[in-house]
């Protein structure tokens, strides 16, 4: 039997807790927009190889941007809580 309608890989999507959110971030662009008002730094989660994040975890205090295809509902709130934002991309 021939499979070529069949997709592989139609489930894969790497995940990443809120927990872990900030080791994408180094040390120095932390450190840079820690007492700045009004801007946040923005974290790509595709560019870094993951397309959902999750709500397990805290975020400190800091607000922050982060650009995803898939964002649970606990970790949108978390964000938005910080007075971060959540920005959905293709």
């Amino acid at each position: 039997m021939r499979n070529y309608h069949l997709r592989r890989n139609t489930k894969w999507c790497p995940t990443l807790n809120l927990d872990k959110l900030w080791t994408l971030v180094s040390e120095q662009t932390r450190l840079k927009y820690k007492d700045v008002e009004g801007k946040a730094p923005v974290i790509d989660l595709v560019k870094a190889g993951y397309y959902k994040l999750l709500g397990k975890g805290r975020l400190p205090k800091q607000p922050v941007i982060v650009k995803a295809k898939f964002f649970s509902k606990l970790a949108e709130d978390k964000i938005k809580a910080v007075g971060g934002a959540c920005i959905l991309c293709a």
